[in-house]
């Protein structure tokens, strides 16, 4: 059954849509579309198509512009399955897969995602980054950055930081640093009304005029955070021309050095409309009407997905006399330089400005170490960790005692009270930010020196990390009732799993090759362990006299 629409809207979309109205209006009376993008942090595409439990004959249709996403039938239920409580994939509106793709990450991007919340997006950008790099994940809203951390967490993302801060107060510590920019804004969101009809409600509390406001102040701050020759990708999920073309007209106006990056009209998109912003805009945006053409709307009667509008931009630098065109791949066609950099190419300086931020509710400052690599800390960090009884110390003891020799980590421990994270070397002070996640939280210290690992740790490990880890299928009664937060016992054979290298060139496991035996005299079972569904993990238990203490937090929980 079709929503009802308010009148105001419907007279708007008829005045701007003439001849495809009605089209339009029927799409509502469509079903709604799902999909999913898998996570390739954890699994290739071929390693999911060997495990996926979802569609029927052909499995599930492709969605065209996202190579990882994929529509599923409502019925599926994939936020029930185990693998969503591995990360192994992210549940999302198929359009609003989009404005990624268009960002063109590459590895070793330095990367901004604005308006982060709930965190589909950010994911998103961490799996094109795979693992190198920095992401910088921010919202404003403080009660959203909760999701926002544990949907980054469940992916399995090592190299995020995750802030609770306005625009303009990254602009001072972020000034021209960042190669990549997503700017999701916050909008009337009239392109959802069709999947969540509260949206309706929200539109007639939100007026467009309020939320182009809004709008207009996040971009300048996002254009003064792009490094030269930087890309700059914004969207919203609403028709109204006030929040899209005028949007980017104005800042078009009010910032020379930038400049559209068309986007090719595929897959049924539709060429942005600079009529538009001339009719719902100021003088002040006459100017920059031309390029608006290159910019994408996706409209619900024309595309498997819903309502969307993207613009691709570029900071110019020195020298530059026009940008590129996206492509295929998402990617432009401008010189890498400064805002882009070469797989292969050598790492920026380190930069370590002072000793950091402070945790919020915490005065105490991070400490921070060298790079840790191939599992250990150098000598003189141990030595001063150990001099100090610092939280570092006992992480150091843990990894020892938990984690394998081939397990390696990069990034720069800091610490927040008892907290220890891997932070992405090349960050700036983070002092005087609202600091959510400072990095990779790998656990914390407790009482009589025992490290309490964490649950984000345990996401971002693969099983051939661990020294114990224990598996079970996916269709297995102890899967669910780990998921639930029950105590296991678990056959001791099978505490005793073997440890193989990875055999699929770069999946994090698989259902065959990681089962077996390992000789009970070469490990210690008792300790912690590491509990995977298929060779993918879950969380922590901790194993002792035939009994597996269940670690999973109340909040990770399958209810």
């Amino acid at each position: 059954m079709a929503p009802r629409l308010p009148q105001l809207f419907l007279d708007k979309m008829e005045h701007l849509l003439g001849a495809e109205f009605p089209a339009f209006i029927a799409s509502y009376g469509d079903s709604r579309l799902y999909g999913l993008r898998i996570n390739s942090l954890k699994l290739t595409s071929g390693s999911w198509r060997d495990i996926n439990p979802f569609g029927e004959g052909e499995g599930m249709p492709p969605i065209p512009w996202t190579a990882e996403g994929y529509y599923y039938d409502e019925k599926d239920r994939p936020g029930k399955h185990p693998y969503y409580h591995a990360g192994l994939y992210y549940i999302q509106e198929p359009s609003a897969m989009v404005p990624v793709e268009l960002l063109g990450v590459r590895p070793g991007d330095r990367v901004l995602d604005l308006c982060a919340a709930p965190g589909g997006k950010s994911t998103q950008i961490a799996a094109k980054l795979q693992g190198r790099g920095v992401l910088v994940s921010n919202d404003n809203a403080r009660e959203r950055t909760k999701a926002l951390a544990k949907n980054i967490e469940l992916a399995g993302v090592r190299n995020a930081v995750v802030l609770n801060e306005e625009p303009h107060r990254l602009a001072d510590t972020f000034a021209g640093w960042f190669d990549r920019i997503l700017v999701d804004a916050p909008c009337s969101g009239e392109g959802m009304f069709r999947k969540e009809e509260s949206m309706i409600a929200e539109w007639e509390k939100h007026s467009v005029e309020r939320c182009s406001a809004m709008q207009r102040d996040i971009l300048r701050h996002a254009a003064a955070m792009l490094a030269p020759g930087g890309t700059l990708v914004y969207s919203t999920c609403t028709f109204s021309p006030e929040e899209n073309e005028c949007a980017i007209a104005r800042l078009l106006a009010e910032f020379p050095e930038l400049e559209v990056v068309p986007v090719e009209a595929r897959y049924g998109w539709m060429p942005g409309r600079p009529e538009w912003a001339a009719e719902y805009g100021t003088d002040a945006v006459q100017t920059a009407m031309h390029p608006l053409a290159g910019t994408v709307r996706l409209w619900p009667h024309r595309v498997k997905g819903e309502g969307h509008y993207a613009a691709v931009l570029t900071k110019r630098r020195s020298g530059d006399d026009q940008a590129g065109r996206v492509g295929e791949d998402g990617h432009d066609g401008r010189k890498r330089g400064s805002g882009e950099r070469a797989l292969n190419a050598e790492p920026r300086d380190r930069r370590r400005h002072g000793s950091g931020g402070k945790a919020m509710g915490s005065g105490k400052p991070i400490v921070r170490g060298p790079e840790r690599s191939s599992g250990r800390y150098s000598e003189p960090l141990r030595k001063a960790a150990k001099e100090e009884a610092d939280p570092l110390a006992q992480w150091q003891r843990f990894a020892e005692e938990n984690l394998t020799a081939g397990a390696e980590f990069t990034g720069v421990p800091v610490v927040y009270g008892t907290r220890v994270y891997l932070q992405p070397e090349e960050m700036p002070s983070l002092d005087g930010l609202k600091v959510v996640r400072a990095g990779w939280f790998v656990g914390e210290a407790g009482s009589g020196g025992k490290f309490q690992p964490s649950q984000p740790l345990a996401m971002g490990l693969k099983a051939a990390d661990a020294v114990r880890w224990l598996n079970f299928r996916a269709d297995e009664p102890e899967t669910l009732r780990f998921l639930r937060g029950e105590t296991l016992h678990p056959d001791a054979e099978r505490m005793n799993a073997a440890i193989p290298a990875v055999s699929d060139g770069g999946s994090r496991g698989g259902k065959d090759e990681l089962r077996g035996k390992f000789p009970a005299e070469t490990v210690n079972t008792k300790g912690y362990t590491l509990v995977c569904v298929d060779g993918y993990p879950l969380g922590w238990g901790k194993y002792s006299g035939g009994m597996l203490k269940n670690g999973l937090p109340a909040g990770w929980r399958r209810m």
